[in-house]
């Protein structure tokens, strides 16, 4: 069904300036993976501990298992206020300029974060200033990619931002390994060129940004619509009176109109819990339950969840852990290129809950009684394991589905409102796992995410809808129906003739008003 929608599509639709501007804004989840995958490993470097009192012989083992957590989920904290930055400014000012805003505010909070010398005051500050641009990703890419793309490419293009979190984590855990490696211990510089990597990444996309087009939908929203019309016909590659531009453009004009009065904010968010309080209830579940899940605390940790398995020097630990980003960044790019469009979004999201789950009760059960080294090899291969289920199941939803179930009028508001719950989850579960390991005990911890990873599957089944294919606009369809029936209704799929009729239709009716 896929490729043959694909073939079906102009072969101009899919073109150089679609890939460029896509691409640009999908990179950009690179900023919380990068993140993720330094600090893991940060917070191991000898040289980090002594300089913020990690191992202070004075504080108890609560109090550094705090301390530890603090500094991990400061950028969680600072992501919670960007998500709704990122709405505030996203619909005032458009897709790109917000990009540009949020870079510079993430450039700006690594710097203060790398600056620091003394105590970790300032070290919290430059995290969660940094946490503000990179929460500000979570809604501005994500809804920059389903508005830009065709409908048929549009889990690849959106799911651009979520496989690019691990690329990021990659590179965070590699250039740790490389100053683990090649830089003494007593070497401030151990933990801060890592952390440089984001100021060049920053840099990069910044110029990277000029090359973009501005969301048509977004120009259309706010009235720009010979503008918008422009934007669309050039990431279209296709004139404006091209059948395909004219179905596209009437299709946007169509909801825009219809949804005229609910730009306001506040009518926005009422909206979200009145008339829309079934789309917000899946997505927050995926939030809750992914979250949860355990698999981003087995990023953020990476070489404490190594050791408690067997692996026992630093120096093997981040190996594994590079080792397990790099598992993370191919199987979310197969799953972004090969399975979210052509599998669908339920089916992926149920296949990797399932693979997560089967990983986990094995780890625990290994935590929990021990074994010989082959049961321990065992368990490494399931930590990879879990990472492969979570690259499929919901790290290639959470982020997709919020900004294409939601109409143009509210997607901003809902994915800024959904985002900061999801920075809130996260935040609470990287500072919650330090603790959680000393009053529940290793393999407790571990238990509970596992079954949460079962209600996961539940969700996945009973509740979750498949958009995949269809256009934003024509998804009002699905959320029409009464809640029962929407998590198994399948689309009328149209053939090539019905398509090709419409489209005469729609330029017949556009030349008569000409």
């Amino acid at each position: 069904m896929f490729w043959r929608d694909i073939k079906n599509e102009p072969k101009e639709v899919l073109n150089w300036r679609l890939w460029v501007s896509t691409i640009v804004f999908g990179l950009m989840g690179a900023a919380r993976g990068l993140d993720e995958g330094t600090i893991s490993g940060t917070v191991k470097h000898p040289s980090f501990i002594k300089q913020f009192g990690l191992e202070d012989p004075t504080k108890t083992e609560s109090q550094l298992a705090n301390l530890k957590s603090n500094i991990t989920s400061m950028v969680q904290i600072g992501c919670i206020g960007g998500a709704i930055l990122g709405f505030l400014v996203n619909d005032k000012i458009g897709r790109i300029k917000s990009y540009r805003l949020m870079l510079i505010i993430w450039l700006i909070g690594v710097i203060i974060s790398i600056t620091s010398f003394h105590g970790v005051g300032q070290l919290y500050a430059g995290r969660f200033i940094a946490g503000l641009g990179v929460g500000m990703t979570s809604v501005v890419c994500p809804t920059y990619a389903v508005e830009v793309a065709p409908a048929n490419v549009r889990g690849l293009c959106a799911c651009m931002y979520s496989g690019s979190v691990y690329l990021g984590v990659m590179i965070g855990q590699f250039a740790n390994l490389g100053t683990t490696i090649h830089i003494g211990d007593n070497d401030r510089n151990q933990w801060v060129i890592p952390t440089s990597v984001q100021i060049m990444w920053a840099g990069i996309f910044f110029i990277g940004s000029f090359f973009t087009i501005e969301s048509p939908r977004w120009l259309y929203k706010i009235g720009r619509n010979e503008e918008a019309s422009s934007a669309l016909s050039r990431i279209r590659n296709l004139p404006e009176d091209h059948p395909y531009v004219v179905w596209e453009v009437n299709q946007i004009l169509t909801q825009v109109n219809a949804e005229t009065e609910k730009l306001k904010f506040w009518v926005a968010l009422k909206e979200l819990f009145t008339t829309y309080w079934y789309r917000m209830l899946i997505c927050i579940l995926i939030q809750i339950l992914g979250q949860w899940s355990g698999a981003n605390s087995v990023t953020i940790y990476a070489p404490t969840w190594f050791e408690l398995v067997g692996v026992d020097t630093d120096l093997d630990q981040m190996k594994l852990t590079a080792g397990f980003g790099t598992v993370k960044f191919v199987a979310s790019l197969v799953c972004a290129i090969f399975l979210i469009d052509a599998l669908g979004r339920k089916r992926s999201l149920y296949t990797g809950i399932f693979l997560q789950l089967f990983a986990l009760i094995y780890v625990t059960c290994f935590v929990a009684k021990g074994g010989t080294q082959a049961a321990a090899n065992g368990a490494i291969a399931m930590l990879y394991i879990s990472g492969i289920g979570w690259a499929l199941g919901f790290n290639s939803i959470q982020y997709l589905i919020n900004s294409e179930i939601f109409p143009l009028s509210v997607r901003s508001v809902a994915t800024a409102f959904i985002m900061a719950f999801h920075f809130a989850n996260q935040y609470g579960n990287s500072r919650a796992l330090p603790p959680m390991n000393v009053t529940m005990g290793d393999w407790g911890a571990l238990a509970f995410f596992s079954c949460i990873s079962f209600l996961g599957l539940l969700f996945a089944f009973f509740m979750v809808p498949e958009p995949a294919g269809h256009s934003l606009e024509s998804i009002e369809e699905l959320f029409s129906l009464p809640w029962y029936k929407i998590a198994h209704y399948k689309f009328k799929e149209a053939t090539l003739e019905e398509k090709e009729a419409k489209l005469a239709d729609v330029q017949t009716q556009h030349v008569e008003r000409a």
